[in-house]
């Protein structure tokens, strides 16, 4: 009885990572998408060249 339990709760683990791993991809991916379309979208500084693409 405790060996089916381990089970179960081993495929639970297992179930609710795997899950959380493709959320977290989708959530890289989107993240992704937006900091492309910032690059590419990025404005311009008065003297007509382009600013710096990043923050820091």
């Amino acid at each position: 009885m405790i060996a089916i339990l381990l089970v179960l709760l081993l495929v639970l683990i297992l179930f609710g990572a795997g899950f959380a791993v493709k959320i977290l991809w989708w959530i890289a991916l989107a993240v992704l998408v937006l900091w492309l379309l910032g690059f590419l979208m990025r404005g311009t500084t008065s003297a007509g060249s382009r600013g710096r693409w990043y923050r820091w």
